[in-house]
């Protein structure tokens, strides 16, 4: 699994970076394009890495400041075929599917727990739809909501702020799920309170739905499940896997509950509601908690840049700047 990096830099730090990047174990091709950056002025280093590797190299390159004062720009080839990419991967410590790049993850995480109209629509569609399967007792319209529901992103997003505090970034996944459940909620509370008097489904609808009892009994298994949601959804997030079946996963112990909450209060069955506010808070923080484990047992075991070397590329870039 070969990673592509352009790198930006000033004139003045280029042989800096040239030289972190030839010296990293793992790198198989390196490019110098003097003069090539127009805006900003500086050179462009282009290097190709096994990905095992990118994560060391990106720390040499954030001692050296590129990112602030150029850019880094990383990028995933569908195919590279070459001898030197095979050896380069296999003197890499580590395998590339176990790989973590650190900023990749921030990145995606970031992008995924920005509260905008699409997350909003997509969570408020995932209640409703919920909420149909719960007052009509259908678990196809249940596992329907699953798979819409998109409340993992800012979910992975909480879990990287708190690992690596990131507030920012912290805020911001918890004013998507602040104002997005809570909305969703009550649009679906206000389609109960509509439903009722037109008789699209009875009072006593949640007496007789036998199989959405898991959703306001929550138990030891409530916690477990979140557990193991948050710990599959995270793992897929650093691996890069289709997230696909997870979102069903995740989604089993959050918008269902959701769901409940709003048409249980609409029916007056306020020990339900109760009970699935309790499940959906449990399994919120069960997913966050097992997350934040993840990532911190990644951080444990992942190759780290050594101190002395982080120390030797400090003194080279004040030598740079006079």
């Amino acid at each position: 699994m070969i990673v592509q990096l352009r790198i930006c830099v000033p004139e003045e730090l280029s042989a800096v970076a040239l030289q972190a990047c030839q010296e990293q174990v793992g790198t198989a091709e390196t490019a110098f394009y003097p003069g090539a950056s127009v805006l900003p002025e500086g050179d462009v280093i282009e290097v190709q890495a096994a990905r095992e590797a990118v994560e060391e190299l990106l720390e040499k390159l954030h001692v050296l400041k590129v990112q602030e004062v150029g850019s880094i720009v990383i990028a995933m080839p569908e195919l590279v075929l070459s001898r030197r990419a095979e050896t380069a991967e296999s003197s890499a410590p580590g395998d590339g599917a176990d790989a973590m790049i650190w900023d990749e993850v921030s990145h995606q995480t970031g992008e995924d727990s920005r509260l905008t109209w699409s997350y909003l629509a997509f969570l408020v569609l995932a209640t409703q739809l919920a909420a149909i399967g719960i007052v009509t007792n259908s678990t196809i319209a249940i596992v329907g909501a699953m798979a819409v529901g998109p409340e993992f992103g800012p979910l992975a997003a909480l879990a990287v702020a708190l690992a690596r505090r990131q507030w920012a970034l912290g805020r911001r996944a918890a004013l998507a799920l602040g104002v997005g459940f809570p909305v969703a909620m009550l649009l679906a509370a206000l389609t109960a309170w509509l439903s009722v008097p037109l008789g699209l489904f009875p009072a006593d609808a949640l007496d007789t739905g036998s199989a959405v009892e898991f959703i306001y009994h929550p138990g030891p298994y409530s916690l477990i499940v979140a557990v193991l949601a948050g710990a599959a959804g995270m793992l897929s997030v650093i691996s890069r896997r289709s997230a696909a079946l997870i979102g069903v996963f995740i989604s089993v112990t959050t918008v269902p509950a959701a769901g409940f909450v709003a048409v249980a209060l609409v029916l007056g069955e306020f020990q339900k509601a109760a009970g699935s506010a309790f499940q959906l808070l449990l399994n919120l923080v069960g997913i966050v908690v097992s997350a934040v484990a993840v990532l911190l047992f990644y951080r444990v075991v992942s190759r780290r840049l050594p101190e002395a070397a982080a120390r030797q590329l400090r003194w080279q870039l004040r030598r740079t700047r006079g």
